[in-house]
């Protein structure tokens, strides 16, 4: 899945960003349509769009975190991405928990695009170029969607093209719109390892959603840190 080395300078791209404001948690609204439209591919829209949206923001953090702290090593800076993206995904789970079960959707969506904006800044923090296109595969092995390279990127070709198909096709089936979001809400929790039921749990147990939806995200995004640093670090 890995073979990038040193991550060259790129001098057309934006100005360095340290870390992602929290005014902009989750997947823009182009994205959302088009997991709504095609719920059996939303991990795969969400990691190909996270590639090409978040992997250069990603790779200007990590330049810039460089020249900010000379002498900061790959560990280190993997070390502050785990943190403050662990942080994020705390707040998110505390804040859409107090919102009942219509936030369980748009939950595990903002916590899918929070953990693959970690994977990318772990990449970078290690050297390896989180923008990409292989990245999208590492995403969804990363986060267990596939449980092989192989199988992931033919997923992610499928979904290429039926995004480059919707463009030129309306789509004229009618579906249920609560069909569409129960697959697409299992779809993304799968991504986000969030088994479906604790998510659920979350959102209706009176007087806990805030404390569960918190523990949830945080111990997911944690085992998925794990996984990524033991993928990069040794790459």
């Amino acid at each position: 899945m890995v073979n990038d080395s040193a991550v060259p300078p790129s001098p057309s791209a934006p100005p360095p960003s340290s870390v992602p404001p929290l005014d902009d948690p989750g997947p823009p609204g182009s994205l959302w349509t088009r997991m709504k439209a095609d719920p059996q591919y939303a991990p795969e829209h969400l990691a190909l769009e996270a590639v090409r949206r978040l992997g250069p923001e990603a790779r200007h953090w990590a330049e810039q975190s460089r020249l900010d702290q000379p002498g900061v090593t790959p560990e280190d800076l993997a070390q502050q991405a785990m943190r403050r993206f662990t942080h994020y995904a705390r707040l998110s789970g505390a804040v859409s928990g107090a919102t009942g079960l219509p936030g369980a959707v748009v939950d595990v969506g903002v916590l899918a695009w929070t953990q693959s904006r970690m994977v990318l800044h772990i990449a970078a923090a290690y050297g390896i170029d989180p923008a990409d296109p292989e990245r999208a595969t590492d995403l969804l092995v990363l986060q267990k969607v596939h449980k092989f390279a192989q199988t992931a990127r033919l997923a992610l070709g499928v979904a290429a093209g039926r995004e480059r198909a919707s463009r030129l096709f309306a789509d004229t089936t009618s579906r249920p719109i609560s069909g569409v979001m129960v697959k697409l809400s299992v779809k993304l929790a799968q991504m986000a390892g969030v088994r479906a039921a604790k998510r659920m749990a979350a959102k209706v147990i009176p007087g806990a959603a805030v404390i569960l939806g918190s523990w949830v995200n945080s111990a997911a995004t944690k085992d998925l840190a794990t996984r990524t640093r033991s993928l990069y670090a040794t790459a």
